[in-house]
């Protein structure tokens, strides 16, 4: 090694020990920070839990059923009885719930309508059982359940309702538009008949004055209802869930406060009025209701 190598060296060597020096100096208090800032952040999480916010509202979910006599419904089964003497079955039921309300104790009350204010439901398809309501529910003490059978008056515009199995529900143009409010279709035996079964379709959507039937039409009646449900109070939580059970007494339509007799009515109800002013005032207990 030269004597010109040798400073250039040991000049080296002094500036590695330096930053050695320096390293240690700042480079483990650094460490320890990082640890300790992980540590609050892990210790923060673990007890997040602890003062977790509870959502002061709280969330319902209808489910519908539908029962004969106090059983669930047999589909296509002639084993019904009506309080006219009529031996009956039914085929299918389809038909639209709207205006849900909830009446709070303090006299305030809470209109479903967030997302959606009408429900469709259709015995044919059991996902329509169940309606997953997306409005928020305040916590207190509800009196009462109410909603309107079929949709209001104002609601009921033609064609809003594009796709399938809402559309099907359509309410002929002449007759007032709209959409049918319900459909329960079946088949029941005529007086003297033992086995020829005769189809009913007891259809409920908007009514006609006639002047000179049927083709003279010089007014409608709309034939949507207002249900109030007994026994329907309940209490929400924050945070808390309610599941509402409604079911639909199918013998209710044929019994309170008029006798629906088939081999009177016949086997339609569209465009026959007094036949749907019966189904509406009898409407009036058809369901009822249990809350979990």
């Amino acid at each position: 090694m030269s004597r010109f190598q040798a400073p250039f060296l040991i000049n080296v060597l002094a500036k590695k020990e330096s930053m050695k020096l320096q390293c240690s100096f700042y480079c483990k208090p650094m460490l320890a920070s990082w640890y300790f800032i992980f540590f609050i952040l892990v210790s923060t999480s673990s007890c997040g839990d602890k003062n977790e916010v509870v959502d002061p509202e709280g969330k319902i979910v209808i489910h519908f059923n539908h029962n004969v006599d106090g059983n669930p419904m047999e589909i296509d089964t002639l084993k019904y009885i009506n309080a006219a003497g009529n031996p009956y079955l039914i085929s299918e039921i389809q038909y639209f719930i709207s205006d849900v309300t909830l009446y709070n104790a303090d006299g305030t009350a809470k209109l479903i309508d967030d997302w959606k204010d009408l429900h469709y439901v259709d015995t044919d398809l059991s996902e329509t059982f169940t309606w997953e309501v997306y409005d928020e529910i305040a916590a207190g003490h509800y009196d009462s359940i109410s909603f309107t059978f079929g949709i209001s008056q104002e609601k009921n515009i033609s064609f809003m309702y594009v796709n399938p199995p809402e559309s099907f529900m359509f309410w002929p143009e002449y007759l007032g538009g709209g959409y049918h409010y319900l459909k329960l279709n079946g088949k029941w035996l005529e007086e003297g008949q033992t086995v020829q079964t005769t189809p009913f379709n007891c259809h409920l959507g908007i009514g006609q004055i006639y002047y000179s039937y049927p083709d003279s039409i010089t007014g409608f009646i709309h034939n949507d209802f207002h249900v109030s449900l007994p026994g329907s109070s309940f209490d929400m939580t924050d945070g808390g869930y309610k599941q509402i059970n409604l079911t639909m007494n199918i013998e209710n339509w044929f019994k309170d406060p008029h006798i629906y007799d088939f081999d009177v009515f016949g086997s339609y109800t569209m465009q026959n009025q007094d036949a749907m002013q019966t189904l509406k005032e009898n409407g009036h207990n058809v369901f009822s209701v249990l809350i979990e």
